[in-house]
């Protein structure tokens, strides 16, 4: 297995009632994502803001070249049906299983606890979301796709199927094709999840302002400052 390291924290501004785990994408790091968890917790300061950081892997794509990543990538092809990394896939769920379940142990409920993800974090996230036995408050998938859906779907759990799912994608993604986001959604509305889905017309690989603008109202939503 490899070596995962301790995520960055950003504490909560106030009572800690609510935790947001962002996990990142390829060749990138927690850190990466620093600017959006700071702005969301301007408007949300009781959550505590968890963002880990992949460990280096072998990227089949870049010519076997290591870089943080949460598996690996051996197809860049837009069919949902293509060659996958279940392995890597795998263990990265268990590890940040492992992050969920650490926040429970801190006295966070599970319906507080909201998991996303950009690109191969989104992937993450939905693996990891829709298989954890605990039912989350949300999903986020930014620009991600849903991996591995046959494994993911003889694994899902019951409560998973009550979780609202957040996924957002650019039309003009150069990285990751509109029609994967696509096929991932049929999928899982064709397995009764409960999608909530924004496409934005001029966005690529990337994360918009309006886009995080929609993650703030969906965040508001499912996890308000005052428990009911």
């Amino acid at each position: 297995m490899l070596s995962y390291s301790k995520p960055y924290i950003i504490k909560a501004a106030q009572a800690h009632t609510a935790t947001m785990i962002i996990v990142h994408g390829l060749g990138d790091s927690g850190h990466g994502w620093t600017h959006v968890a700071l702005y969301l917790k301007r408007y949300m300061p009781h959550i505590k803001f968890v963002l880990p950081h992949a460990p280096a892997r072998r990227i089949t794509i870049n010519g076997g070249m290591a870089m943080p990543g949460w598996y690996d990538i051996c197809d860049l092809g837009n069919n949902i049906e293509r060659k996958q990394d279940e392995e890597g896939m795998m263990e990265s769920r268990r590890y940040i299983q492992g992050l969920i379940d650490e926040e429970i142990r801190s006295g966070i409920p599970s319906d507080r606890i909201v998991l996303g993800g950009f690109s191969q974090g989104g992937a993450m996230t939905l693996l990891t979301g829709l298989t954890c036995p605990h039912k989350l408050a949300g999903l986020a998938v930014l620009s991600g796709y849903l991996p591995i859906h046959k494994k993911i779907f003889s694994l899902s759990t019951d409560q998973s199927k009550s979780v609202p799912i957040f996924q957002v994608h650019g039309e003009v993604d150069q990285v990751i094709d509109f029609s994967l986001a696509e096929q991932s959604q049929v999928e899982l509305k064709k397995n009764e999840y409960n999608v909530e889905f924004h496409k934005y017309p001029d966005m690529g690989h990337e994360a918009c302002q309006e886009e995080v603008s929609h993650l703030l109202t969906f965040l508001k939503k499912i996890i308000p400052e005052k428990q009911p």
